[in-house]
């Protein structure tokens, strides 16, 4: 069985990963420790019975450590802006000042415009946009004074304009709006620390079987055929944080398309 490579192109650099107690997180965080990163796991589900859904951070942490990787975890609820900057500080006192970032954590309601609630846009809002857009405020002095920083967010292809034929049941609208804002947020940073050595750029998954898109009911017989291995995105996620900052950075990907331009098969994961 494969675990952490010990000559990895990542050996000794520091990883936040946030939404990682399952899910696409969990697996970025594996795929990250596999090739030597010290690995910060983040979410608001630590113990089992914090969520209704399965997977918790010490289940994140033991897995890597299971590999013979280094990982702790800091249990967050990013909507809290004292959250966030406790999560820095700590994931900093743990294993050092932060190499990667990856911002994966979202909250997500499929409301109709007509109906959606406030609270709700808000949160949704303060999750999946300020959160990355604080939490990189947040890491972007220590990787500008090292010159060297990698930023990966997490979008979705909802954050692409529908088009026709419309539909009335989707409710995403308030979800695109946060990914489409996470976009333009990510390529114009990109150009704010082009010359400090630092990397920002967006993955995109395709449809991956997770707990979170089982709750939300989004593989069913129309769509079954379009899911894809987990290995992908994290994969991708990976070649993103260890790229040349210089020539890798601003882009707007897909996993899977990604993966065949670097002519790269995903690594199974452990």
């Amino acid at each position: 069985m494969a675990g952490v490579n010990p000559n990895g192109t990542l050996r000794g650099k520091t990883a936040l990963v946030t939404g990682a107690s399952r899910g696409i997180g969990e697996a970025i965080a594996v795929r990250l420790a596999m090739e030597g990163a010290k690995v910060v796991v983040s979410a608001r589900t630590a113990e089992a019975g914090d969520s209704k859904l399965p997977g918790t951070l010490h289940d994140t942490i033991d897995r890597i450590r299971a590999l013979g990787g280094q990982a702790t975890f800091v249990k967050a609820d990013l909507s809290s802006e004292a959250d966030r900057i406790r999560l820095v500080e700590e994931a900093a006192e743990a294993f050092g000042p932060i190499d990667i970032l990856v911002n994966n954590a979202a909250v997500t309601f499929f409301i109709p415009v007509e109906t959606f609630p406030k609270k709700r846009f808000d949160l949704m809002m303060e999750v999946q946009v300020w959160a990355p857009f604080h939490l990189s405020q947040l890491v972007l002095p220590s990787m500008r004074e090292r010159k060297s920083g990698w930023i990966v967010n997490i979008s979705s292809p909802a954050g692409i304009h529908p088009t026709q034929p419309y539909t009335r049941r989707g409710g995403g609208a308030v979800y695109g709006m946060c990914k489409a804002a996470l976009e333009r947020f990510t390529t114009g940073l990109a150009s704010e620390v082009y010359d400090d050595g630092v990397a920002v750029n967006v993955v995109s998954p395709g449809l991956v079987d997770t707990p979170g898109v089982a709750v939300h009911g989004l593989i069913n017989d129309q769509t079954r055929d379009r899911v894809q291995p987990i290995e992908f995105i994290a994969e991708a996620v990976y070649q993103l944080a260890k790229g040349d900052p210089k020539t890798m950075t601003g882009r707007i990907d897909y996993a899977e398309p990604l993966l065949k331009e670097l002519g790269i098969a995903p690594t199974e994961l452990v």
